[in-house]
Order: C-alpha cells, then structure tokens, then sequence
C-alpha cells in the first residue's frame, strides 16, 4: 500500500562496483560504532546517515570523496542502513545524544525531529545557497518560519502502466490528459474482464499520498499548515467509494492478496509480474518495476486532474538533508550540505537515484546527459511544471503513524468490514487523536 519515494531508483551508469551485501552489512555495523563527530591530527570528521540499497551506498561514498579532495581539512564517514532499520538507529542515536551531523531525513519526520529540538535552524547557518532550488520545494523544508531541512530532489505520485496488458486486454490506453476518477474505475473493471482475471485493471490504490491529490483537487489537501487534518469527511468516504467499486467490479485483485501484493513492495506489484496492467507508484519506481516485468511502463498522470478548477499532482521532496542541533562542526556540515544540494560534481554522480535535482541549475546539467527511463522520468516531472499549483506543508508529528493507520482502514475496507462513511469517520478519529497525543 504505501510505498516510500526515496528507496530505488533507475541508474544509467554506476561509478563503482555495488557494495555486497556482506559488505554493506560490515560498513553498517563499523559505522554504528562511532556517530558522533569529532578533530583529530587537524582534521575535522563529520558523519552523514543515509537509508537506501547499495547503489545508493556506493553513490554517496563517491559523493563523500568528491567533498573530501576539495576539502582536505574534512573526513565525512558515512552511516547507511536499510530503511526499515534507519528510523530506530536514528532515534536511539538522538535520544543518547550522538546523532549524526548530517541526516538525510523525510518528509513525514522532519516537522517531529526540528519540534523537539533535534535539527539545527539552517537559517542561521552560513554557507548554505538556496537561491538556484525549485520554488515548488525551496521552502518544503521550512517548519514555523524556520529553515530546518534542503530538499534532495523532487518526486511525483503518478499511474503506471503496462502497455501490453492493455493490448492483451483489447482496451485503448487513457488519455492522461483528460481522464477521470469514474474513467479509471470503469477501465480497470473493463481490463480484468475482457481477460477472465488473469489481468487485473489496477492494484489497489489505498495509499495515502493517492488520497491526497483526489483531496486537492477538490480545494482541500491532507494537511494544513499547523499539521491539522485539511480534507472533509465527504472527500475522504468519495476515495474510500473508489476502492469499494474497484472490489466490487473485480478491478483490483481481492481483499487478501492485494494485502499480499503490498507487502511484496514494488517488484512484487502486480506490474512487476505481469498480472496487472496498472498501479499507483512513486514515478521514479518505474525503473525497478519496469526491469521486473521486463516490460517498457509507460507514465499516466494521475485521473481527476480536470474535473475540477484545481490541480491535484504535486513535487513531492524526494528526502531532505538536514545538520543535527548537536553537531560540534555546524559549519562544516553545512557546507557539505551545500555541496550535495549545489555542487554539479555531486549531481552528476547521484543522477535520478533522488529524483529530478532540486537545484534548477544542475538539473538542466544533469537532464541534459540523461537517455531511457530517467530520461522519460525527467522529462515527466517536468512536464507536471506548469499544472502543479503549489506544495503542501510539512506533515505533522506522527505522520508515520499516519501511514499505518490508513493501511489498517483501506484493508477492512476492501474486506467489506466497514463502509466508506465508516472507514472515513474512523481513520479521522484515529488520526486526530494520535496527532493530538503528540502535541
């Protein structure tokens, strides 16, 4: 169901071999030994914490050199894990005091690590140049007026499609221009029964980030400005009726395996293998999915897109790097911040692996150089340029929880256990009472 947009990402070129796993597990356990920072023979040592698979890892170990020859007074050590294991390290590590100095956060954490104190005021640090950053997130990373996180890149919550599924399925590919919510529902019903089943329409499109496009495009959005809910119980029970219809017309797979397909993540999805001719996923996924299926995926905007005067897409940050409050070398890790959101050097290493760079400069060096499907990545998030209307705020503190909470909704919802006036009801109930013990 939910599917986080910083974890994989389609590579042209590699600088390096990948990391094994061994190794990678081996680097994870040495760096864990020393979080903090410190001077030694004159030499100043940052840590830098990041989550992604090995291609990531390898990645930023070039980036890390690249920093280190023009700064030869500076050790950067990197702190890399999984991300299923980065936010108990990262917490664990915060709470005893010897964060790293530089974290790679999300957007769902951010707003919860600076309210506690734990993010330095970027602000209020010199040596960081925000002036060349999209200005759809330039000032994604800012919390109560102030400056706690730089965006890495932009990303886009998008429909992926399979092409020879619809072929199959002797159904003609939408117009993303034009369709609507009602369009999808009766395509993916149309598509599972001219095949009998074997393909299904669309997995099941539960995600919350999903709800939260259907949500702006009726005016509304998920959260307000003070982390509040910004949606109404009516828009929510319309998207939770979308699912509904798509079990009840058999356009998604049944109530148990799309529980089974979700678990999977993506190269599990039904368009990874083949079962399915649509799904809902972080557009920077299509390589990893694509290369599962073997199969060109083409990118849909999302429906609903015109049924309204408002817009709903929006560049969503792909991760944030942000200086811990703790650091005893702010400046010097500031500057390496700068360095991985302005230096070309750095863009040209990391390519698409954080999506579309969010300095609109080394963006343009970077696109120029690209070919296939980050070529097609790219030229799609630009694209969404001149129809996106504005970014939305930071989440709220327990804006993870949220995620799971929407899960455990959407499924009895697709079990029949609750209608979509019920699932609405509870999933706010839950939320705002969660959000509430946090405050």
């Amino acid at each position: 169901m939910h599917q986080r947009s910083g974890d994989r990402y389609p590579r042209i070129r590699r600088r390096r071999p990948l990391l094994s796993v061994a190794a990678g597990a081996a680097a994870v356990v040495l760096a864990a030994t020393a979080c903090g920072s410190g001077t030694e023979d004159g030499v100043t040592e940052l840590h830098f914490s990041w989550w992604g698979s090995d291609v990531r890892h390898a990645i930023f170990q070039d980036v890390i050199e690249a920093f280190e020859a023009q700064n030869p007074g500076v050790r950067v050590v990197g702190n890399y894990t999984d991300w299923s294991s980065y936010w108990d390290r990262l917490a664990t590590d915060t709470a005893a005091g010897d964060a790293p100095d530089v974290i790679m956060q999300e957007e769902a954490f951010l707003r919860e690590y600076s309210d506690r104190g734990a993010l330095a005021d970027l602000s209020e640090l010199d040596g960081l140049d925000r002036s060349n950053l999209d200005p759809m997130i330039a000032e994604s990373g800012d919390v109560d007026g102030r400056t706690f996180g730089v965006a890495s890149g932009v990303n886009s919550i998008v429909i992926l499609a399979d092409p020879v599924a619809f072929e199959e399925a002797g159904v003609e590919m939408p117009d993303d221009e034009t369709w609507t919510w009602d369009d999808f529902v009766a395509i993916s019903a149309e598509i599972s029964e001219a095949t009998g089943g074997e393909i299904v329409g669309t997995q099941s499109i539960t995600n919350e980030q999903g709800f939260q496009i259907f949500a702006r495009q009726r005016g509304e959005n998920l959260y307000d400005e003070n982390g509040g809910l910004a949606f109404s119980q009516d828009t929510l029970t319309d998207w939770y009726r979308i699912t509904e219809e798509l079990v009840e017309t058999g356009g998604q797979p049944g109530p148990a395996e799309s529980v089974e397909i979700a678990a999977g993540g993506p190269e599990q999805s039904v368009l990874a293998t083949n079962r399915g001719a649509m799904g809902m996923h972080w557009v920077n996924q299509i390589g990893a999915i694509g290369a599962a299926a073997d199969r060109e995926l083409e990118i849909l905007r999302m429906p609903g897109e015109t049924e309204n005067e408002r817009t709903g897409m929006f560049y969503k940050p792909s991760t944030y790097y942000t200086v811990s409050a703790g650091s005893e070398h702010p400046e010097e890790a500031t500057a390496f911040v700068d360095f991985l959101v302005n230096s070309e050097e750095a863009a040209e290493l990391v390519q698409m692996d954080l999506g579309l760079p969010s300095n609109l400069e080394t963006r343009e060096s970077v696109t120029s150089d690209l070919s296939g499907t980050d070529l097609a990545v790219a030229e799609f998030l630009t694209g969404l340029e001149d129809s996106i209307v504005d970014g939305n705020p930071p989440p709220p503190i327990g804006a993870g929880e949220v995620v799971n909470i929407n899960n455990r909704v959407a499924q009895d919802t697709n079990f029949g256990e609750l209608t979509p006036e019920e699932a609405s009801a509870q999933f706010i109930s839950e939320v705002e009472s969660f959000i509430g013990d946090q405050e």
